[in-house]
């Protein structure tokens, strides 16, 4: 089905390993980037309600020409319709703004409101075969064996911040044990801390003739870790999937592991301010 490797979700579907993400891209951006990955050999697509592009990413996929199957496609339930009835309807509203009869894979996006509710909706439109994969993003490991032991259907994916400098690791083996993927958005930390000219990855890059980020990407890879990244150049966008023809060795992936901080750059799910932020935005 898919031409570059993939991950065994938890119901069987396979899942490409290396994506594309959409966030904050306007319409003009996202449509013509997801047509340029598309072309590059990229397979998984990943939007969002919230990030108001998925009418452009559904041109994008119309225009690359590939047929639906061999493309994975992933959309997310935005906080203000997490309840049951929400989910139900922004489902659909989805699904007509890609262009599409199904989603591959539909994440709740963030923690919050009901979620309970809400992923009740969405087992039943998994077992209706409306949509290939259910899963979550943003969840903390506490919130992870609480979704996974008073659910009927455990997630299939977790999709986490994760980067040189959050790593994850403690996540990593709780999505384990639960037999749920990890997905990690952000790989590149969008350029903090200065990633792309850091001297542990440039060595590393060095030796296999790559760069910083692809040796970031390899890296997720090899850990078991799906990946996304985004790009509105296509030469990067062509870079980004150029991750497949080096393997880490130990000694890489062991020197990588030690840029671990262990703590978020972006937002934190435990502040209360941050959740205050989502709700604010969504009355604005």
């Amino acid at each position: 089905m898919f031409s570059i490797p993939t991950i065994e979700l938890n119901n069987g579907v396979q899942m490409p390993v290396l994506g594309f993400g959409v966030f904050q891209m306007s319409d003009e951006e996202a449509e013509q980037s997801v047509f340029d990955a598309l072309q590059a050999g990229y397979r998984l697509i990943d939007t969002a309600v919230s990030y108001r592009n998925e009418e452009a990413v559904g041109r994008g996929i119309k225009r690359s020409g590939i047929p639906r199957d061999e493309i994975f496609v992933t959309t997310k339930l935005w906080v203000a319709d997490a309840n049951y009835v929400g989910a139900k309807k922004s489902y659909q509203a989805s699904l007509k703004k890609l262009g599409l009869d199904y989603v591959d894979l539909y994440l709740i996006h963030q923690p919050y409101n009901d979620v309970f509710g809400a992923w009740k909706a969405m087992e039943e439109l998994y077992q209706a075969d409306k949509v290939k994969a259910i899963g979550v993003s943003n969840f903390t490991s506490a919130k992870i064996v609480d979704f996974s032991l008073n659910n009927k259907v455990r997630p299939m994916v977790n999709q986490i911040e994760t980067h040189p400098f959050n790593q994850q690791v403690e996540a990593h083996k709780i999505m384990d044990e639960y037999g749920i993927v990890h997905e990690g958005w952000a790989p590149f930390a969008e350029g903090r801390h200065d990633l792309f000219k850091n001297q542990t990855l440039t060595k590393i890059a060095a030796a296999y003739g790559k760069t910083a980020g692809q040796v970031v990407l390899r890296w997720n890879i090899q850990r078991g870790v799906i990946v996304i990244p985004k790009s509105t150049h296509k030469d990067r966008i062509i870079e980004n999937f150029d991750v497949f023809d080096f393997k880490l060795t130990k000694k890489d992936m062991a020197v990588i592991a030690k840029l671990d901080e262990s703590k978020g750059l972006f937002v934190n799910h435990e502040d209360p301010e941050f959740v205050k932020y989502l709700y604010a935005r969504d009355r604005n």
